[in-house]
């Protein structure tokens, strides 16, 4: 993977996430401390985190750095999932499995 293909898959976790806490660009600036013209060229993936920004990035947006690196979710993450998915009845576990390997697949294009 080039650097600037990393810094682009960093940047759409950054929106992603930043979307899913309903926070804008600005609002992600402010928290953070940077400009927003800083978050718009981080999420664009012109621009990388600065390693004084990431701590504050990833409080922020409540996810630690090895998911707005490497796409790496947490343990605690990790099991939260487990937890729901194992109270699902049989038809929508599979369903859940069928939809998981078909991103999975699709991923690894």
């Amino acid at each position: 993977m080039t650097y600037d293909t990393f810094l682009v898959k960093m940047g759409l976790r950054i929106a992603e996430q930043r979307k899913t806490m309903h926070l804008t660009q600005e609002q992600l600036a402010d928290k953070m401390g940077v400009s927003l013209q800083t978050v718009s060229c981080i999420e664009l993936g012109k621009k990388a985190v600065r390693p004084e920004n990431l701590a504050n990035l990833c409080t922020s947006l409540d996810v630690t750095s090895d998911y707005i690196l490497y796409g790496k979710r947490n343990k605690q993450q990790m099991d939260d999932t487990m937890a729901k998915l194992s109270s699902l009845d049989c038809e929508a576990y599979r369903t859940v499995q069928g939809l998981i390997n078909l991103l999975y697949e699709r991923q690894s294009r």
